[in-house]
């Protein structure tokens, strides 16, 4: 009834590119920022926190000074760190995939330097009056004890999570790799033919605007006439429609790999724009 909406560009292979230098620059001092924060704010909040927590000892009285500008510096700090994950997220290119890898490559930004600097706060945090229970003499919960090892638990946390995002990224960035390396190719030996429409299923998924499809498409090859099903993003205007043609790139060697575009010549594309319009509310 209601479609998806995408965030992204449509990615074109031929254009495909493995995530440049960019992304690197930019995550050196998004680690730095997000390393600065997690120091700031290790010191000026969960320092805090904790006191009160484990001896109900109010540390945010006149003589709060220090932790206040550590609290000022986090907020800057985080900021920072937040706009420079965010042009991570683009560093990846303007594609779905693209963008994918951009998110993880921020969220291990985030997550080893949160570890970083967490992990240079520890010296620093500040000891509780009494250890095992609050004052006067209310032993300490469980729950007590768990906050009192909290600056060795908040950057053990964060660098479990760096590491699972250099693993996931890696992964990440080894099938992009492959998947440019396939379109690449596709580019360079790949035979363009057109094709005919033999049946169009709408995903109901948006992509910017783009309605997404699912098609059977019949084309010519050297050892004759072949059916695929594939999925092609085009412009409403040039949605494919049982009976238009399309542009195929094939190649030879295996004529499953293919690209399907739209045919803009083909009038009879775009003809049933009612089918996917997308939802006003």
């Amino acid at each position: 009834m209601f479609g998806t909406f995408e965030f992204g560009l449509p990615e074109d292979p031929r254009q495909a590119r493995r995530p440049g230098l960019r992304l690197w620059l930019l995550g050196v001092p998004t680690t730095l920022a997000w390393a600065v924060a997690g120091w700031s704010g290790a010191l000026g909040l969960l320092d805090g926190f904790r006191l009160m927590s484990l001896n109900r000892v109010d540390t945010w009285g006149a003589d709060a000074g220090p932790a206040v500008s550590l609290v000022l510096l986090f907020s800057i700090s985080i900021t920072v760190a937040s706009s420079l994950g965010f042009a991570m997220l683009w560093g990846g290119g303007m594609s779905l995939r693209g963008m994918g890898v951009g998110f993880r490559a921020s969220s291990l930004a985030a997550s080893l330097g949160i570890a970083l600097g967490t992990g240079a706060a520890i010296p620093s945090w500040t000891p509780p009056e009494s250890v095992g229970k609050r004052l006067p003499s209310e032993p300490w919960t469980d729950a007590d004890w768990i906050v009192y090892y909290e600056p060795y638990l908040v950057p053990a946390v964060a660098g479990v999570a760096a590491l699972v995002m250099i693993m996931v990224l890696g992964r990440a960035f080894v099938t992009k790799a492959e998947a440019d390396d396939r379109a690449q190719a596709l580019a360079q030996t790949g035979r363009q033919v057109m094709g005919h429409v033999l049946g169009v299923e709408f995903t109901n998924v948006w992509v910017m605007g783009n309605p997404r499809f699912t098609v059977q498409v019949r084309f010519p090859t050297d050892a004759g006439e072949r059916t695929v099903v594939a999925t092609m993003i085009t412009p409403p205007l040039q949605a494919p429609a049982r009976g238009s043609t399309v542009k195929v790139t094939y190649d030879p060697r295996d004529p499953d790999s293919v690209r399907i575009d739209p045919d803009p010549a083909d009038r009879a594309s775009g003809g049933n724009l009612g089918a996917f319009l997308p939802p006003l509310f």
